[in-house]
């Protein structure tokens, strides 16, 4: 397989529901560039403490709200009932990060996926049994996850990750309405992408949750001879490739026909699990040929 030629640092939160939504958008652009994009997890940590979220008014009814009006506008399935609390997001950016320290760039990735998964399907995102149970579903040992998050380099790499979150490239502060406020000034919101072409190490800062064709634009502009794939054939085609169980909105954005027409493929040929008002399908045992790639 050809050498990834762009990095994109992915300046992110398990908690983010913008950063959830913005998922059918990375899967369409690694369909389209399979192998050649290499995405880089940088943990913002929304909230250290539970607290944190409820001194910005973000209490259980408020966060019910706004995920509610979040799954409507953008299709991604969430479980939207007024939780007992709300959760730290800090106990799971630290989970990612042990995971890509010590397993890899690929094992953090999937960690976050399934982090996003449990929280968003209404589990807390602090409490250990979900992160236990995020870790086996990417494949990860929980006592090995549970044992790295303790490792002083390991809080130390989250802590740059948070301070490089908090220092925006001069062009993503032109666009300071896709930023966020903080004591300390200002930080990319989620998810902001620094792009980088390998070759030359030019980047572009495409700050804050923006619409798939922003991400179009960039990569053709920095990559422009960079080969592109057609859409894919079938819904089952994109659930044999992603090897994980994918949202009807992720599909439908891969595929690049309507949230309908993808649904009504999916229910022909795969199994859903539901979760709000949609969920995520999978294929029946022993059709999905490749391995896991979140």
């Amino acid at each position: 397989m050809a050498e990834p030629c762009v990095r994109i640092a992915e300046y992110t939160d398990p908690a983010c529901p913008w950063a959830y939504s913005a998922e059918p958008f990375r899967r369409r652009l690694d369909w389209l560039y399979e192998g050649r994009l290499e995405w880089l997890p940088r943990m913002v940590v929304l909230a250290d403490t539970p607290e944190d979220f409820e001194k910005k008014g973000l209490d259980p009814e408020h966060m019910a709200r706004s995920h509610r009006r979040i799954s409507r506008d953008h299709g991604m399935p969430i479980d939207t009932r007024v939780r007992p609390r709300v959760s730290a997001s800090r106990p799971a950016c630290l989970a990612v990060v042990a995971a890509r320290r010590e397993a890899g760039d690929a094992a953090g990735r999937r960690l976050l996926r399934c982090l996003r998964v449990h929280y968003f399907s209404g589990e807390a995102l602090d409490e250990p049994a979900t992160i236990a149970a995020a870790a086996r579903d990417a494949g990860l040992d929980p006592a090995d996850v549970e044992g790295w998050t303790g490792e002083e380099a390991v809080e130390a790499e989250l802590e740059e990750d948070m301070r490089a979150a908090r220092r925006p490239s001069p062009a993503a502060r032109v666009l300071d309405h896709k930023l966020a406020n903080w004591s300390g000034g200002q930080r990319y919101t989620c998810p902001s992408y620094e792009i980088t072409r390998v070759q030359d190490g030019a980047t572009i800062a495409v700050p804050g949750f923006q619409p798939f064709a922003a991400y179009d634009v960039v990569l053709a502009n920095l990559v422009p001879g960079l080969d592109r794939r057609e859409a894919p054939e079938s819904a089952e085609e994109v659930l044999t490739w992603a090897g994980t169980p994918l949202a009807t909105q992720e599909v439908a954005v891969v595929c690049d026909v309507d949230f309908d027409s993808a649904r009504e493929e999916l229910g022909r040929v795969a199994a859903q699990r539901t979760v709000g008002a949609d969920g995520f399908w999978t294929l029946p045992a022993g059709d999905a040929s490749r391995a896991a790639a979140t």
